[in-house]
């Protein structure tokens, strides 16, 4: 290992429910993580940056945010976050705090779902490919993906939560998202399952009604990823997605809307969990850190 990559790194995975910090290597190697509730910016920035002082002054930051969030370096307000649904998160600025914290310690930012992305193509279910997509389903739903070797951005970033997807036979749920009503991160988030069906994903049985339009609405999803970037592997995290099964079923339903077109035989070896599991986001905020 070059000295560059032995130096210790901070990783920030900052979603929109819990945040994780970590001290470990470039190369995604944890040494020690801590978990806790996002609160308020102010409140969460002051837990992640007093833990990560106690540990020393890293040779990098690497981050994966909510968003939307801008992370275009170039632009005046890069780091901040945008339209953001979540209280009092809007405007705040990610590297302003962090450059305060950490004055002159390098900087990489990117969305939770493309840091996610990142470590599961390093170290996880997508190894070695070059064009693949993570999708989280918790709070929100979004995805990272990565196209001819690289993660994609845009003029912002992708918003793959918010893509008006078709309704499943007989659906007559209004949709939660405050901007879109019936969009995907609407229709299939977790706060969605929750209102439609009267209890939280995590108390819902693998047989619940649920999951079949659960799967649904995200192999609808799939579907328009595999006509516009052709991702080579689908990985489904999140909160969300650890229900058994989920992942089997949106694989069939899969097969059954491409309808042969985007070749035979079953879905299953494209939409996989992440093998990282819970740590692919903070891992993948690690690797980040080696960008700068």
């Amino acid at each position: 290992m070059s000295e560059s990559k032995a130096l210790p790194v901070a990783g920030i995975e900052l979603g929109g429910t819990k945040t994780v910090v970590a001290w470990g290597l470039s190369d995604g190697t944890i040494h020690e993580e801590h978990r806790f509730p996002t609160t308020r910016p102010e409140e969460t920035f002051a837990t992640a940056t007093a833990w990560l002082r106690e540990r020393g002054t890293p040779a990098g930051i690497g981050v994966g945010a909510f968003g939307p969030v801008r992370v275009n370096p170039a632009a005046p307000d890069f780091g901040s976050l945008l339209a953001t649904p979540k209280d009092g998160w809007q405007g705040f600025s990610i590297t302003g705090a962090l450059a305060a914290a950490f004055p002159g310690v390098p900087l990489t930012l990117d969305t939770d779902v493309n840091a996610a992305l990142w470590g599961e193509v390093a170290l996880g279910a997508a190894q070695g490919a070059t064009d693949a997509a993570y999708i989280t389903i918790g709070t929100g739903i979004g995805a990272g993906i990565l196209s001819g070797g690289r993660l994609v951005h845009g003029a912002v970033h992708p918003e793959f939560g918010h893509f008006k997807v078709a309704r499943a036979p007989g659906d007559s749920f209004a949709g939660l998202c405050p901007f879109h009503g019936d969009c995907l991160e609407g229709l299939a988030s977790g706060p969605a399952i929750a209102a439609r069906w009267g209890k939280a994903a995590a108390d819902l049985p693998a047989d619940h009604p649920a999951w079949d339009m659960e799967a649904w609405y995200l192999a609808h999803g799939i579907l328009a990823l595999l006509a516009i970037v052709s991702p080579s592997k689908v990985i489904v995290g999140g909160g969300v997605s650890q229900s058994a099964g989920l992942h089997a079923k949106i694989a069939a339903c899969l097969e059954k809307i491409t309808a042969g077109y985007f070749g035979e035989g079953d879905f299953t070896d494209l939409v996989v969990p992440p093998a990282l599991e819970q740590e692919a986001g903070i891992r993948g905020a690690l690797l980040l850190a080696s960008n700068h």
